[in-house]
């Protein structure tokens, strides 16, 4: 399934309005549609948590749906817009690993790739996850170089090496202040073979874990 397809299939069930009358203790045995309907309604009331229960109750039900795919996709990309970016990380990879194949796995693996990108406006994100980030932009751009999503791709990769390189250039800074010099040599290390080491990098005005993501 292509993007388009993908987004279609989201549009028309964000567009239902209908919704099951059942009680919440009664919700069993529903047929496919009907639970899609459902956790539709679900994330538009804001009911997450039922979303997510609604969705399990679903796939244990009907494992084998075809309405399961897009269900998946419909409720990666409401986590994506509450911003809650690990739950959506874990719908993209069941989707990936229930339904991906040669049609539709280039736009999952985007999808993985922005949700981390966009989690990086809140604070307390990692270096692991940069690093893991930049890996994946990697393996992505290797595996799709005519993609249409290349420019943004690329365009999140050189904001995730501009924002290791601000850390690890922190980090230095911060050993050589309390005498640790093994370890500023390891940092400045990292700083040499990133490439930005002669670049002409401006302080951002806003924490470094917004700046460059913004």
């Amino acid at each position: 399934m292509k993007k388009s397809a993908i987004t279609t299939a989201i549009f028309l069930a964000l567009a239902f309005s209908g919704c099951s009358t059942k009680s919440d203790d009664e919700l069993f045995n529903l047929p496919p549609i009907e639970w899609q309907k459902q956790i539709v309604n679900d994330i538009k009331s804001g009911s997450y948590k039922e979303a997510d229960s609604h969705y399990i109750s679903f796939s244990s039900e009907h494992i084998s749906s075809p309405i399961l795919k897009d269900t998946l996709m419909i409720l990666a990309q409401a986590y994506m817009e509450d911003g809650d970016y690990e739950k959506a990380n874990a719908y993209i990879d069941e989707f990936i690993r229930r339904f991906g194949n040669s049609e539709n796995i280039e736009y999952a693996q985007f999808l993985k790739i922005k949700a981390n990108y966009e989690s990086f406006d809140q604070p307390n994100r990692n270096q692991a996850l940069m690093q893991e980030s930049i890996a994946q932009i990697a393996q992505f751009l290797h595996n799709y170089p005519n993609s249409e999503f290349v420019p943004m791709v690329e365009t999140m990769q050189i904001k995730f090496k501009l924002a290791l390189f601000y850390l690890n250039q922190n980090i230095k800074d911060l050993y050589e202040r309390q005498g640790k010099d093994e370890s500023a040599r390891i940092y400045e290390q990292r700083l040499a073979i990133s490439g930005l080491d002669d670049a002409n990098i401006q302080p951002p005005q806003l924490p470094w874990y917004r700046a460059f993501f913004e």
